[in-house]
């Protein structure tokens, strides 16, 4: 596991935290963030993957 694919879970766990609390408190605000980081860490992890597919087919 290389630490685009870590940070990139990370920013998942995080980012779906913000939306869940948002949610429940009502913030829409916190929410989006919460989704905006989400979707980032998925793309960051996405390319950890991708870079860990690559080094594995070389």
């Amino acid at each position: 596991m290389n630490k685009d694919q870590t940070k990139g879970r990370v920013e998942e766990v995080k980012g779906t935290v913000k939306e869940v609390v948002g949610k429940i408190t009502g913030n829409k605000e916190m929410e989006l963030k919460g989704k905006i980081q989400n979707l980032k860490g998925q793309a960051q992890a996405g390319y950890g993957d991708l870079k860990e597919d690559i080094k594995k087919a070389i």
